[in-house]
């Protein structure tokens, strides 16, 4: 059954990735209905459209539920030499269309449109009337935080000004170049604090979390270098923002988890104190979201990490963000995967399956939308849901799910503990039969990933000299190896290992011999605040 399973998955991701290629196909498909009707009015504009090779194709990949060239030759008019500059044209007209469409417009698209008319006033040689736009158009700018178009905007000043002559230009003169200067320096800020952010992202992605002292004396120095200076106070929004960010990895990456928890906070607060950010920027709110939330997970602050949960979902009920495709795949993942992490926080495994269940019927609609690990991501999160209520096969089945996926990149630090979860499980599951070489190749692994922590070693070689311990021995083993792990929970370095795995909670259970959803249960009723 499970081979059948992930042979099927297999099956739909080499499907999915093969309609993917195709560009305009993906497009189409992405289309509403209301998106579908205004492109027919706007390709039907003119007489002849309605009977054009790229109207004709247009409606044909709208009706098929796949990508064929051999189709489009059979039901379309269109010659094979002319479909790749069909696909093109229509491609561009469907982007045009979707231009026009009120669901996309914003403040920055509305500021580009304002340019491009005064430059075509200007263009007219109408200065007055392109400098009055491009005014309206920079205040927007400012008040929006898009610096770099308020800059570009200056900078058209500046040239009409040079040409357009006037007894104020000494003061004009004096004060588009304070601007541009303020503007310019403000645009180099924000450039140098999201070039840090994506370094650390990108650091944490390649080299993980800092293992030791001597890795956060790198990473430390690393970002103080980099860190450009600067006045909290004069800052702008778009500034604070990249700033929180990149302080945020930062302290990610020492593993420093109260801090993460301060400057996404920070970082929510941008938009909470400026609602309107929460439409112009929906993707930058919905991501400060889903990274306070992890930051309350990982100190394990339930009550914090519900009531933000809660204002998320009336955010999105309410749509104070901006609903589009893109923002509703981001908040499907943002939401879900917190929503799992709630009932981890909460002990309430048996009751998540039936949220699991759902969501894994609910993730069927986003598969040309989320990619491979984030997928892997929630099979792990549902794998989790299982081993903590007790049931070890169906644990196997979706960590199998990651495990035999060879071409997948994902997280280094899921791949392992996807491995150590397994042997666990086996464990429990009484399937010890091929323990042995299952042990064996968790332990390579985890050598070879260069990520074999002090609490999966003592948890490997447990496991491994289980079968040399007596039955009368094995409750002594248990606590023996408990009181070796505890020690690391608080652990600078050592302590993310608890966060995949509860490793203690698993141990406490069979040391009491009940089952690990109440002895997780009950720690998080002490720790309710």
């Amino acid at each position: 059954m499970y081979i059948t399973e992930i042979q099927k998955d297999k099956k739909i991701l080499v499907t999915m990735a093969i309609e993917q290629k195709d560009a305009l196909f993906t497009l189409v498909k992405s289309l509403s209905k209301s998106e579908k009707r205004q492109f027919k009015l706007y390709a039907g504009r003119l007489g002849g459209n309605a009977d054009a090779n790229f109207m004709s194709l247009f409606n044909l990949l709208d009706k098929n539920s796949h990508y064929d060239d051999a189709l489009i030759l059979k039901k379309t008019p269109i010659k094979k030499q002319q479909i790749s500059n069909t696909k093109a044209h229509l491609y561009k007209q469907i982007l045009v269309s979707l231009r026009f469409n009120p669901v996309h417009q914003n403040a920055r698209a509305h500021i580009r449109e304002q340019f491009d008319f005064a430059a075509i006033l200007y263009s007219k040689g109408l200065y007055k009337q392109s400098l009055k736009i491009l005014e309206k158009s920079k205040d927007l700018a400012l008040t929006s935080g898009e610096n770099n178009l308020a800059f570009e905007i200056v900078e058209f000043e500046k040239v009409i000004e040079s040409q357009y002559i006037t007894r104020s230009l000494n003061n004009r003169a004096d004060a588009l170049t304070k601007q541009a200067k303020v503007l310019s320096m403000k645009s180099v800020r924000i450039s140098k604090l999201s070039n840090l952010s994506l370094q650390l992202y990108s650091l944490l992605l390649k080299t993980g979390y800092a293992k030791d002292d001597t890795d956060a004396a790198k990473v430390k120095i690393y970002f103080n270098k980099r860190l450009p200076k600067y006045e909290l106070s004069a800052l702008g929004f778009r500034e604070k923002l990249f700033l929180y960010k990149a302080y945020l990895w930062y302290s990610l990456i020492l593993q420093d988890f109260v801090h993460s928890y301060k400057y996404a906070q920070k970082w929510v607060d941008l938009f909470d104190k400026n609602s309107e950010m929460k439409r112009q920027n929906p993707v930058f709110y919905i991501k400060g979201v889903d990274y306070l939330l992890e930051a309350l997970f990982f100190i394990k602050h339930s009550t914090k990490f519900n009531a933000v949960l809660e204002n998320l979902k009336t955010d999105l009920d309410l749509e104070k963000i901006t609903i589009n495709e893109n923002t509703k795949t981001l908040s499907f993942l943002c939401y879900s995967q917190n929503k799992l992490n709630l009932y981890f926080l909460e002990g309430r495994f048996t009751k998540g399956l039936d949220y699991a269940q759902r969501l894994l019927a609910d993730l069927k609609n986003y598969e040309s939308k989320i990619d491979a690990h984030h997928v892997m991501v929630f099979y792990y999160k549902i794998a989790s849901m299982y081993f903590g209520a007790g049931k070890n096969e169906e644990c196997i089945f979706y960590l199998e799910k990651i495990i035999n996926n060879k071409a997948l990149k994902m997280r280094e630090d899921l791949l392992c503990f996807s491995r150590v979860l397994n042997l666990v499980a086996h464990y429990d599951a009484g399937l010890d039969e091929n323990i042995e070489k299952l042990i064996v190749s968790t332990y390579k692994f985890l050598v070879k990933m260069n990520d074999l922590h002090e609490v999966q070693r003592k948890m490997i070689l447990f496991l491994k000299n289980l079968n040399n311990i007596y039955p009368q021995d094995i409750h002594k083993a248990f606590v023996k190896l408990h009181s070796e792990l505890v020690v690391y929970e608080n652990h600078p370095y050592e302590k993310r290992a608890f966060l995949y795995l509860d490793v203690l909670s698993w141990l406490e259970s069979k040391i009491q011999n009940v089952p690990v959803e109440m002895i997780i249960r009950e720690k998080a009723k002490k720790l309710i605040r």
